[in-house]
Formats: structure tokens, sequence, C-alpha cells
């Protein structure tokens, strides 16, 4: 595992940029990870997030910029065993069983953790007779798992690691990628699952069109999407009305309930109390999808960096 006094950071990535033709997927992006850390790398789709992981993990030559990991390069991390990675497809033999797969793998290495440990790590000890192409798509990944901790990496990359998990899988994957992090190894993981991201990383990046447009804790990010939500259930409703109000951003009609985007929440709850029949009134802050649309929809011209 990685020293922790070591000053290098887990990730540095410095003006990184790729083009395919005329298409930028990746636009001179920067980004720091200190080791230990679990970092959410978020954005919609063709915002370059495959991209830049493909050249964190020394698949890709950037056309520009610099990719260290611990200071050193991709190469280097992968032949020392110091990063590994947990991919949505590929890489596995169907034929083989889960734990011939896992041998077969650990010949690949110099030194790694026993076969039985990071079956039973990964929730699939139970699997170990079984052949890939009869396991599940949320097992297969599960194997994927055991894959990377095989060597012990000091940094893990999960490319949407939790894809054709249930939902007790998915809370069991990252219970055990959480007890991983506090023993000090660095997760940078991706994900469509806005509820992982928000209750499993201590840190999240969103991207858009290859570039940072926020980096902060959840907090800190769902505060970048300013104003609250007023709910009420109000029949007829006069979205009209309800939309000229005082910084009022938007306003939903749900069947006989309400939804109103609002920098006033007080003024808004004030007007449907006292001049409108609505009852069942609630307020809420605005949440993480909120902040993922504002942050990667509306084309910021600049990136919004919290300070982490």
């Amino acid at each position: 595992m990685v020293d922790m006094t070591d000053s290098a950071p887990a990730v540095e990535l410095a003006g990184l940029t790729k083009t395919f033709g005329p298409v930028t997927a990746v636009d001179g992006l920067d980004l720091r990870i200190t080791p230990g850390e679990v970092v959410a790398f978020l954005g919609p789709n063709g915002a370059g997030k495959t991209t830049t992981v493909d050249m964190l993990l020394g698949l890709a030559r950037p056309d520009a910029g610099t990719v260290r990991l611990f200071g050193g390069t991709p190469a280097d991390a992968v032949r020392l065993g110091r990063v590994a990675a947990v991919m949505q497809t590929g890489g596995l033999l169907k034929d083989l069983t889960v734990a011939e797969t896992v041998r077969m793998t650990a010949q690949f290495y110099g030194h790694t953790r026993p076969v039985g440990e990071v079956l039973d790590r990964a929730g699939i000890a139970d699997l170990a007779d079984r052949q890939v192409g009869k396991c599940s798509g949320g097992q297969q990944q599960r194997l994927r798992f055991a894959l990377a901790l095989l060597p012990d990496p000091d940094l893990m990359v999960l490319d949407e690691p939790t894809t054709g998990m249930d939902v007790e899988g998915r809370r069991d994957f990252w219970r055990a990628i959480r007890a991983d992090a506090r023993s000090g190894r660095t997760i940078l993981f991706a994900t469509h699952y806005l509820d992982e991201a928000d209750a499993y990383a201590d840190r999240i990046v969103l991207v858009r069109s290859g570039r940072v447009v926020a980096d902060g804790t959840t907090a800190e990010i769902k505060n970048l999407a300013a104003g609250r939500v007023v709910r009420a259930t109000l029949p007829g409703a006069d979205q009209a009305a309800l939309a000229a109000l005082p910084a009022v951003r938007s306003v939903e009609v749900r069947g006989d309930a309400v939804l109103v985007s609002t920098d006033d929440s007080d003024a808004v709850a004030r007007y449907l109390l006292t001049r409108t029949a609505a009852r069942d009134l609630e307020i809420t802050s605005r949440n993480l999808e909120d902040a993922f649309l504002a942050l990667t929809t509306d084309a910021p011209t600049a990136a919004l960096t919290t300070g982490a």
C-alpha cells in the first residue's frame, strides 16, 4: 500500500488534451488527487471521461499535457502494480472458472494477494468453481474487481464498476471499496449512479466538453446549484402566475403537485400559503442531480472550483 508520507500526488494531470479529427475529447484538463482520496469523476456522455481514464492508464497517448501517477509515468505505475482498473466490459475468458481466471491473471505479477483473499474481498468466494460465462453481469464485475485487487494497487480506477449489480450487490461492493480506501488506497471512479457519488465519494469532479467545470466535496458541489425547490399540492395551479414571481427559476406541474425552483423560497412559500389553496408544502435544497444538470448542461464559461 502507498506510503502516506510520500509527497507525490496519486494522480496529476496537467493540460491534458486529446483530439479525434475535428473533435476535442479532452481540452486542457487539469486534475490533482492526493493519496487516500475517493474521487467521483462525473459528466454527461461525451464529456471526455473515458478518454481521460484511457490516458491516465496509459492506454492512449495525449496530444498535449502530462500524466503522472505517484510521480512517475502510467507505464511505471502499471509495471510496479501500483495502479489497477475495473472496466465495464472485456478481459474475461468465458470458458474458465472464476478461480482459474484469478490464478491465471496472478501469474502476470511478481507478487499478488492470495487468490482466496481477493475472491473473498470481492464477494465471490462461493463462485470460485463457476464458469465465467455462467456468471451474471454483476458477478463478472465483481470478478474484475478481484483481478484489480491482485497486485494490491495504490490506485484503483473504476469505470462504471457496479453495472449489472443489484442494490444489495452495489452496497456490498462500495462497503469493500471504502474499507480499502481507509487503508490508504486511492480510488477514482466514474459512474452514472449519482447516489453512489453522493454516498461514497470524498470529492466530486464534474467534467463537460473535456474540461473540469466543478471540483469539491459533495456538499460544495450541491451548493453550486443555487436555489431551493418549493413543492406543494395545488390542483389547477396557475403556472404563469408562479413563474412571474421574483427569483423563480422554473415551475413544473405534476398532476396536483407543483414544484417551484427559486432563489427566494420564503417568498414563494408565503405566496402559496396566503394567495392560493396550496397544502402539504415542503421546501428542499438542491440535490446532486440538480447540480449535475446545472453544471454540465448550461455550458459554464469557466471552471467552478470550490478549493478542493
